[in-house]
């Protein structure tokens, strides 16, 4: 199951290219991505092949890691009206999201509340 690591950030001029070297240095990737800045905080989504790894390389450089979860991860066709098609299949199923971004490969990260349910529905 894919990986999804919150992680907070102060928000200054510098704070994520401290992270993402952090990561870098440990040789850790990141296939998706999602941020923004909260009430003076930054907010990453990052999704990684290693979350172990990514976990002890952004905290060992002082950055506080908030969450680590299981999401699904959506091979996704770009086309109009794809997400929706998506997001009804889950609603249907009575699943509400809570987290949704693109990697790197244009796939689709999806938080959900319960995995199963949604594997099931797509």
């Amino acid at each position: 199951m894919a990986k999804n690591i919150t992680i907070h950030l102060d928000d200054h001029p510098g704070a994520l290219a401290e992270m993402g070297e952090a990561l870098g240095k440990s040789v850790v990737n990141i296939d998706g991505i999602c941020g923004v800045s909260c009430e003076g905080v930054g907010v990453l989504h990052i999704l990684v092949e290693d979350a172990a790894a990514a976990r002890s390389a952004v905290e060992h450089a002082g950055f506080e890691v908030q969450a680590e979860r299981d999401v699904l991860v959506v091979n996704i066709v770009d086309r109009p009206g794809e997400l929706g098609n998506i997001a009804r299949k889950l609603a249907n199923a009575g699943i509400n999201l809570d987290l949704l971004y693109l990697t790197a490969n244009l796939d689709l990260v999806i938080g959900v509340d319960d995995l199963e349910k949604a594997q099931s529905a797509l």
